[in-house]
């Protein structure tokens, strides 16, 4: 198959190095509306599985295949069962059920505010748990080194020893 996949010309088409930053911001600006209109139809009813052809789903929410090509690229790691997005076709049967607090966190970890902020999370998650949610999307990231034990520190084996006389020394 010498023909380029349907990902690989999105790809393509989302990331042209030829065009300028303002065509660049454009499409990008466009490609964004698009996304939330969708994902404001998708929350409004959370738990009703969307099926069907990746043609069929772009006729559904009035886009071009290429557009729900990207729109699928996006929601994938956040599906329950991840969609053959390197290999679609027009034809390919894929389904749009997504798991409700990993989609939340991807769009925290993807600095997508006008996503994790639309008001359709509200009636499927309370204030608290979207906090939390966001709150370890945002720790997941961070890396925190461990206390360094100091030389006259007490031994962390729990020997009552300093740490220079037990186990750090043979450190």
């Amino acid at each position: 198959m010498s023909e380029k996949s349907l990902l690989d010309q999105w790809r393509e088409k989302a990331y042209d190095r030829n065009l300028s930053k303002d065509q660049l911001e454009k499409f990008w600006s466009a490609y964004f509306t698009i996304e939330k209109e969708i994902y404001e139809k998708l929350l409004s009813d959370p738990d009703t599985e969307v099926k069907g052809t990746v043609k069929e789903l772009a006729e559904k929410y009035g886009q071009d295949v290429m557009t729900m090509v990207g729109f699928l690229d996006g929601i994938n790691d956040s599906l329950k069962v991840p969609n053959p997005i390197e290999t679609m076709t027009e034809d390919t049967e894929v389904s749009l059920a997504f798991d409700k607090e990993k989609l939340y966190m991807n769009m925290v970890d993807a600095k997508a505010d006008w996503l994790y902020g639309l008001p359709q999370w509200e009636s499927i998650f309370d204030e608290e748990t979207r906090k939390r949610l966001y709150r370890e999307q945002k720790a997941s990231g961070t890396i925190r080194k461990p206390k360094k034990i100091g030389r006259n520190d007490p031994c962390p084996c729990g020997s009552g020893k300093k740490y220079k006389k037990c186990c750090g020394r043979n450190a």
